[in-house]
């Protein structure tokens, strides 16, 4: 900056000194001039800007151009506010229509039920198929009575060994003896079964397993009640949820020892010549009485060669009795007599292929020979249990209501 001039200009020295002073200013603002950023250049720049290439944008340009964003979104929401309003008053205005329409449906929807619950009880609609009761007289057998009732023929064959123990259908059949069974309902045929209503359909004999069945036998009633266990096999029982089926006694007399066991080959000690035993031999002494086993029938009492005396019985099918070697019969028996479990049949003996008394005793099933020391008989244990009885029983007693 120029030095302040104090002296007088009037003398040489005065005059030297001033263009010095001068000299020194010029000088020093020459030097300076090009380092020194004048104020107004950024003002320049700025309106060069437009005439300068495109640049990438730096970070004040960043901001600047979200400033102008947002500024052009808010000015897009405040000129769009009134349509926004009013489609939001419209809505507003149109949800109670809509709740009013959403109640009208629901009121017609309770309307069409009450009117299908109305026509239902008037009998213009169909009711739900209901259990049906059917009976028929037994005439000829049983299994012919159960085919007239459209039940199929392994279930007669389970139903005629279920009753086994409380009816002979070849013998006690009576004149006005009748059967009936309670069947559940078809199920529905659905809209895409394209047999439902068809010829051959309607044509097709209806097989269904009862779920009830009564022998009306005289003046008493055997009722039987299906049951099916986890592997969906059927059973029946009686409506305590137990077996209709006689059971077995494995033994018909109080022995001492097994003298002969069951073979398929054996040295006989009386023909001394190898041939089968098909019974097992229980020694006692002479006069022990022998117990039928099983409910049964007498098929044959009399002498026969080897055997001597002896009695065979018709138990349940598809089991045989034999009791052989017998000293004497009991008071009464005769071919086609009734015999229960446990009532005396005859006493042990010698009679004869025997070296001393004992009870030659056979278990046939099928009409084969079976150990009846380990052959798979009918016992009081078959049956329900538990809770399982208590469900049973309970759902025996409404259908038994049925019949």
């Amino acid at each position: 900056m120029p030095f302040p001039v104090v002296a007088a200009l009037s003398t040489r020295a005065s005059k030297v000194i001033l263009l010095c002073a001068i000299s020194s200013a010029c000088t020093a603002l020459l030097i300076n001039e090009p380092f020194s950023v004048p104020h107004t250049k950024p003002r320049a720049d700025s309106d060069d800007a437009d005439a300068l290439p495109a640049q990438p944008m730096s970070r004040d340009a960043d901001a600047d151009a979200s400033r102008a964003a947002r500024s052009a979104e808010a000015s897009n929401l405040a000129s769009s506010a009134p349509e926004n309003a009013a489609v939001a008053s419209s809505r507003a205005s149109s949800a109670p229509a809509i709740a009013t329409a959403a109640d009208a449906a629901s009121s017609v929807a309770s309307a069409d039920s009450g009117a299908n619950a109305a026509s239902g009880a008037s009998g213009a609609a169909p009711a739900p198929p209901s259990m049906t009761v059917r009976t028929v007289p037994l005439q000829t057998s049983f299994d012919d009575a159960l085919k007239r009732l459209g039940v199929d023929a392994r279930t007669a064959s389970l139903l005629e060994r279920s009753y086994a123990g409380v009816i002979d259908f070849r013998r006690d059949l009576r004149q006005g003896d009748t059967v009936s069974v309670v069947l559940a309902p078809r199920a529905p045929s659905g809209p895409g079964d394209a047999r439902a209503g068809t010829t051959a359909d309607a044509a097709k004999p209806v097989v269904r397993e009862p779920l009830a069945v009564r022998v009306q036998h005289g003046a008493a009633s055997h009722d039987l009640f299906l049951h099916r266990n986890l592997q969906g096999e059927p059973f029946y029982y009686t409506k305590r949820g137990t077996t209709a089926t006689p059971s077995f006694a494995r033994y018909p007399l109080a022995y001492t020892r097994v003298s002969s066991g069951f073979a398929l080959r054996r040295l006989d000690p009386v023909t001394r010549r190898w041939q089968s035993h098909d019974g097992v031999d229980l020694a006692a002494p002479a006069g022990t009485p022998v117990h039928a086993t099983a409910r049964g029938t007498v098929a044959f009492i009399g002498r026969e060669t080897g055997y001597g005396r002896i009695v065979v019985l018709d138990n349940m099918p598809p089991y045989q009795t034999a009791f052989a070697h017998l000293s004497r019969f009991a008071k009464g028996l005769h071919i086609g007599s009734h015999v229960h479990r446990g009532q005396v049949i005859g006493y042990v003996g010698s009679s004869g292929w025997a070296t001393g008394p004992h009870l030659h005793f056979e278990v046939r099933v099928n009409d084969v020979p079976r150990d009846p020391l380990t052959v798979a008989l009918p016992g009081d244990g078959s049956g329900l249990h538990g809770d399982e009885r208590k469900r049973f029983a309970a759902q025996a007693r409404r259908l038994s209501a049925l019949l």
